[in-house]
């Protein structure tokens, strides 16, 4: 059960469901449940880390066209002047 909704989270990019997922996760009967476990946690540990940069990347690009619509207004305070 627990590796099936893991690989369901894994699927939906569920980061939310995979966290929960990983602070309950039960002790498993059989090696062949512990391998397959391990593979899961590699694979929504590479998905964290795919999402992350992929935030990271959409803030910059935010950051910049933030920074190029500021430099394009000609008003005396600039326009989007919140913090990112």
């Amino acid at each position: 059960m627990w590796l099936n909704d893991l690989k369901i989270a894994i699927i939906e990019k569920n980061t939310q469901r995979i966290d929960e997922l990983v602070e309950c996760m039960p002790m498993f009967d059989s090696l062949d449940d512990m391998k397959a476990s391990a593979a899961l946690l590699k694979e929504a540990n590479l998905l964290m880390f795919t999402l992350k940069d992929e935030t990271a990347e959409s803030l910059q690009k935010i950051k910049k066209t933030k920074d190029f619509l500021n430099a394009t207004y000609s008003g005396k305070s600039p326009l989007f002047d919140s913090k990112i």
